[in-house]
């Protein structure tokens, strides 16, 4: 890449060039990459430099090594933006679950039966991350993107995740561990509602947290959240006993959830 662009770049001071190999170059990549925000379809060179707090000369040098991978693209107004390498490794880690056959279809049913987003989210570490989404036509939406994540904290999948991964076996997941489904409003979006049920494997370890996600004021009624969650607990089932789950499981909160409703 030419930087005859860029000649009142200033030289780095001693620190930062002797870290010049192995790890301490690894991280300073990984700092770009994770600049770059759900949002952010471009960045300039000064602000990568301002994320990071690296050098402009430092992160002009590893651009230049992440493009030639194919992790960043150089656009035609000198700004940069993520490459297509990125897309590939996404789409093997998404198949590294061996989920997405039955998952997708699944949450395709959801959204088009319900007119709200469907997903699956899975655990990273304090984070919650979407694996899969799909979204409804309509125009008034929640609008979220595959490999986007979020505190874990927040939000109705983040409750399951923490109720079935939690290895301290906090007493504060015991309500949704026993009936199987959590809710929130407006936790991580003011305007947002959404509802989540596990979705085990095999060996009846979580695979992951069914979502369905709208604005607030289409989940208002406590009717609709009902309808949700026996939609929800029901493909949940579905998906659990085709991936060699026991579906059983489910079956005495669905009923429950019909007679009683959602309270």
């Amino acid at each position: 890449m030419s930087t005859g662009m860029h000649e009142d770049l200033p030289s780095e001071p001693a620190a930062q060039s002797d870290a010049s190999s192995g790890v301490a170059v690894l991280d300073r990549a990984f700092a770009i990459l994770n600049a770059f925000g759900p949002t952010d379809d471009s960045l300039s060179l000064a602000e990568l430099s301002r994320r990071t707090d690296l050098y402009k000369s430092t992160v002009l040098r590893l651009l230049g090594a992440l493009e030639h991978g194919g992790f960043i693209r150089r656009l035609n107004d000198g700004q940069y933006a993520i490459g297509p390498q990125p897309l590939r490794l996404a789409a093997l880690y998404q198949r590294s679950f061996q989920v997405g056959p039955v998952i997708e279809p699944i949450l395709q049913q959801l959204s088009r039966d319900l007119g709200e987003t469907a997903s699956l989210y899975v655990r990273q570490g304090e984070r919650r991350m979407v694996l899969f989404r799909v979204e409804p036509a309509r125009a008034v939406r929640v609008s979220i993107r595959v490999g986007e994540d979020f505190p874990i904290d927040k939000g109705a999948s983040g409750k399951v995740l923490l109720a079935f991964t939690d290895t301290l076996d906090d007493p504060r997941w015991n309500e949704v561990r026993e009936r199987l489904w959590a809710v929130s409003h407006g936790e991580r979006d003011p305007e947002t509602a959404s509802v989540s049920v596990p979705v085990f494997g095999a060996t009846g370890e979580l695979v992951g947290a069914l979502a369905l996600s709208g604005p607030r004021a289409r989940f208002d009624m406590a009717s609709t959240i009902t309808n949700a969650l026996v939609a929800l607990l029901e493909c949940a089932k579905r998906a659990t006993v085709a991936l060699g789950g026991t579906g059983a499981r489910y079956d005495a909160t669905i009923e429950k959830t019909r007679r009683e409703g959602f309270a």
